[in-house]
């Protein structure tokens, strides 16, 4: 066993203050309450203790460089791998230690989930595979692309290579020559046939939705989550239809806004992205105050200012757009753990929970850098980084 010590807990609800959460093998004790007899003590004084942050929205075959697919195109199968397993570590290491990755090429991320499974160096990850996406469509580059009745096909085939998830191109992208993001990619007849089988299957659905019309689509046919909602068009930003929000709160379809970025010397968001950002932080904040679920699905590993731990950057943009910070910090913990099907074993710091933890120096709920100061990193109760003081 080992007792973890600090100034304080935020455990994905609440604060405590001089807490101790007892590890019991990949598992969580107590929180609070004595040491028990015999276990290893680890002090960390002055830190908060956290649930190990939660992304749900990865893209691990990414390497965050300037030309992420030009890098990806250059690597064989075993090269990708092993770049994917990096990644992972890298997130840990930034106290992220749960993902859900939403689009692969080969399926690899889902052997990089198996191998998290006995490596406690690699985070959790909700797996989607090959997105779903049309002939010559966003990101088309990752596997095949689908029309009409074959998307039904597609999810099966999905199913049968054991994705945790189905992620759908319900319009085109930034990253795709030729792509444009505002236009639908896919008819609402075919959204609906898609999330009927994935449904029938057991999947959730993830959709990507740039474009208004993508959103109302996505929406009307009952996706589980909508990926970004930027509600973009050519050259601008729509306001978000007058009642959109209530429908999407009252179906429970999560919102995975894509906030987080960090600053990066000659890096910068690209000037299209940059002059809407205004129009899109005020939908984001409509968003926040609707009491439709917020989560933060960061696109790690897009771009250089979007590194595979960048989602530790988000709560500073959820508190611009009016969350609290603790309603920030249940944006990249429990709430996020429970939007990707895992609020049972990740996302807090209570009994019978993994023992993912996150340790930084200060408080977080005063002072959102302080989750850029890591102190120590618990994966399944295995130390990925610890900078402490042991005694027995």
């Amino acid at each position: 066993m080992k007792a973890l010590r600090a100034a304080r807990l935020f455990d994905g609800e609440q604060v405590i203050a001089d807490p101790v959460i007892v590890i019991d093998g990949e598992r969580i004790a107590a929180v609070g309450g004595p040491v028990p007899p015999g276990a290893e003590v680890i002090d960390l004084p002055g830190a908060t203790l956290l649930p190990g942050l939660v992304d749900t929205h990865v893209h691990l075959a990414f390497d965050a460089s300037d030309d992420p697919v030009a890098a990806l195109a250059g690597r064989d199968a075993a090269e990708t791998f092993a770049a994917m397993c990096a990644a992972g570590r890298r997130a840990v290491l930034g106290g992220v230690t749960t993902v859900r990755d939403l689009g692969d090429v080969g399926y690899l991320a889902l052997g990089v989930r198996d191998a998290a499974r006995t490596d406690p160096t690699l985070p959790h990850i909700v797996a989607a595979g090959v997105p779903v996406t049309t002939p010559g469509g966003h990101c088309h580059f990752l596997g095949e692309g689908v029309r009409g009745a074959d998307v039904r096909a597609a999810v099966r085939a999905r199913h049968e290579r054991g994705v945790d998830v189905i992620k759908v191109m319900a319009s085109g992208g930034n990253m795709t020559p030729g792509s444009r993001p505002e236009l639908s990619q896919y008819t609402l007849a075919e959204l609906r046939t898609l999330v009927e089988e994935a449904h029938g299957l057991g999947l959730p659905v993830a959709a990507h939705a740039h474009g208004t019309r993508a959103v109302l689509d996505a929406v009307e046919a009952g996706v589980d989550s909508l990926e970004h909602a930027s509600f973009m068009t050519e050259d601008s930003v729509d306001d978000i239809p007058d009642g959109l929000l209530d429908e999407i709160a009252a179906r429970g379809i999560v919102l995975s806004l894509t906030l987080g970025a960090r600053p990066v010397p000659g890096a910068a968001m690209p000037p299209g992205m940059l002059a809407r950002l205004p129009l899109l932080m005020a939908n984001a904040a409509r968003m926040a105050a609707s009491g439709a679920t917020i989560v933060v699905g960061s696109d790690a590993g897009i771009a250089p200012i979007k590194p595979h731990d960048v989602v530790r950057d988000a709560p500073a943009h959820l508190r611009q757009i009016g969350l609290t910070p603790g309603e920030a910090l249940r944006a990249i913990t429990s709430r996020a753990a429970a939007a990707i099907g895992l609020g049972g074993r990740k996302g807090r710091l209570a009994a019978g929970y993994d023992a993912d933890v996150l340790a930084v120096d200060g408080d977080p709920l005063a002072d959102a850098g302080a989750l850029g100061r890591v102190r120590a990193v618990y994966v399944r109760g295995s130390a990925a980084l610890n900078s402490s003081r042991s005694t027995e």
